[in-house]
């Protein structure tokens, strides 16, 4: 099942750089990333409350709070960062490069989450860097 979710993820953050890329021309990329997170925002806590979770909040320990904040300073840097790049450069070569971060997860996750790192994933992850070297280029 986690397969189908990554491939819909996948899916739909295709058609977010391309929305964005025709939403964005004319528009501050600071201005349309807040007006995009308060959609995510709206967006998230109708499915907490779709789904009946929202009583879940008081049993999120405090580790789990941090991290959960971290993570989403780095979604905002992110998202910043990756609407400034739409608005300068063609999706076609800022969507690439954004991918990259595949990459550093998998580097990450070895260095931080001591998850396996095998043959199988440095070659995926050289052949991601030189594909996306490929496309920039």
């Amino acid at each position: 099942m986690w397969f189908l979710f990554a491939v819909l993820s996948a899916v739909f953050a295709a058609f977010t750089s391309i929305l964005a890329k025709i939403g964005i021309k004319g528009v501050d990329s600071n201005l349309a990333t807040a007006i995009r997170t308060v959609v995510v925002v709206i967006m998230s806590w109708g499915m907490v409350f779709l789904t009946g979770v929202q009583d879940g909040i008081t049993q999120i320990g405090k580790r789990s709070w941090i991290f959960l904040i971290l993570s989403g300073l780095a979604t905002g840097a992110s998202w910043l960062c990756y609407y400034r790049a739409l608005q300068m450069g063609e999706v076609s070569k800022v969507a690439p490069v954004d991918k990259m971060s595949v990459v550093i997860t998998l580097i990450l996750a070895f260095v931080l989450l001591h998850e396996e790192f095998t043959a199988k994933s440095l070659i995926g992850c050289v052949l991601i860097g030189a594909g996306t070297l490929v496309m920039v280029l």
